[in-house]
């Protein structure tokens, strides 16, 4: 089973992740790795920071010749703001010292970690919940999972997303786009997520790309923040990932968990989750077939998941996104230290991170789903999983 920590905070001097249990000999460079951490940052409606902060990693154990070799994956990724010290931010997030003349941040901001964290840490200054509770992390955590990721293309598996809606602007239901991301995921999930980062906010249409541009116009130009709502898929999963015998193996709890994991997510849907609760079981549920030997669906209305057992078909899960709580535009809030009424001060921020959150969430599932994938077939090795691997491709036709 593979896990990974994560440390390091959002001003600091640099994010770092600890990757354990991965099986020896899967091919892995650091450009794997940059890709996936180049999409994050794109997408209409990010903030300044964007524009300076380039993240690539760092490799420091468990990679030989560009192999795995069994043992934990050491990866750094810097800051560039804390390495360019812009803002002064070495003084600030220094590891030594008192602390002596920085300025403490008193004034909680309502929808994020500010207020229940220094409540739960009893710090006297909000400063330190705001660098980890950022979703800076997911750098370092979309760093680890894509590892998980290369592992999946090993075994034919792939991962891709695109974004629904952003500020309500987007597709309403799944059955406006279902067939078109049906034929682009024939191909693999991949291709899924190289056609929507042809759009700067990820929707696969045109026309509701440039409407959710000027959305996010209209709402930096109003000092406001916009959330969403997006959609991943996982082709190539084989039969038998997971399980009903107990809770906690149940593969789509795991897929809920690992979105609603992802800083700002609030609600997630395993196929036509939603509208499972509102439709009658004779249009909901996915007519079985047989051909060529092989037992199917005739629809995935199910999400690929029944029982909390993995049935062959693509994985779909949808996140939803609230608005990002850094805003230009104030709100009421209570300063912790004077406890005046005030309103809150600005730090800087993006518009939307909606794409972006789509991204993190490939990588999040992937993780899920190679953990899932290796509970299921064992193995200390590449070449040791892909023999156990092709046997169990043998025995899922039925």
């Amino acid at each position: 089973m593979i896990r990974y920590l994560t440390a390091g905070e959002s001003h600091g001097e640099a994010l770092v992740g600890i990757v354990e249990g991965m099986p020896a000999g899967l091919e892995l460079v650091t450009e794997d790795i940059d890709v996936h951490l180049a999409r994050r940052w794109r997408g209409v409606g990010r903030g300044g920071r964007s524009k300076f902060e380039t993240d690539n990693v760092h490799f420091y154990s468990g990679v030989r010749f560009s192999k795995t070799i069994g043992s934990p994956i050491a990866i750094r990724i810097d800051n560039a703001a804390y390495l360019k010290d812009r803002s002064g931010w070495s003084v600030i997030m220094a590891t030594d010292g008192s602390g002596g003349g920085v300025e403490a941040i008193t004034m909680p901001r309502p929808g994020h970690a500010d207020l229940a964290g220094v409540q739960k840490y009893r710090f006297d200054d909000i400063r330190p919940v705001i660098e980890r509770a950022s979703a800076r992390e997911t750098a370092v955590r979309v760093a680890c999972c894509s590892v998980a990721r290369k592992l999946l293309k090993v075994f034919g598996i792939e991962v891709g997303s695109h974004v629904i809606q952003i500020g309500g602007v987007g597709w309403d239901t799944p059955q406006e786009y279902r067939g078109m991301v049906d034929s682009i995921c024939e191909q693999g999930a991949e291709q899924l997520y190289k056609r929507a980062d042809r759009s700067g906010v990820r929707i696969l249409d045109d026309q509701l790309s440039e409407r959710c541009i000027e959305r996010i116009k209209k709402a930096k130009s109003d000092g406001d923040s916009l959330g969403g709502s997006y959609e991943v898929v996982v082709t190539g999963v084989p039969v038998g990932l997971g399980s009903y015998v107990q809770w906690d193996r149940r593969l789509d709890g795991q897929l809920a968990q690992a979105i609603l994991s992802i800083q700002g997510q609030k609600a997630v849907e395993i196929g036509d989750g939603l509208m499972s609760a509102r439709e009658p079981g004779s249009a909901i549920h996915d007519p079985i077939i047989r051909k060529d030997g092989i037992f199917s669906r005739t629809q995935n209305r199910a999400g690929g998941v029944e029982g909390g057992i993995s049935n062959g078909m693509p994985i779909v899960i949808r996140g939803y996104m609230k608005p990002i709580p850094t805003m230009i535009k104030p709100l009421e809030s209570v300063d912790i230290v004077t406890l005046k009424q005030q309103t809150t001060r600005y730090e800087r921020s993006d518009v939307t991170s909606v794409p972006a959150a789509s991204t993190v969430a490939e990588a999040t599932i992937a993780f899920v789903i190679a953990n899932a994938l290796l509970e299921k077939l064992g193995g200390d090795s590449i070449d040791e999983i892909q023999e156990r691997f092709d046997r169990l491709s043998t025995t899922v036709s039925g």
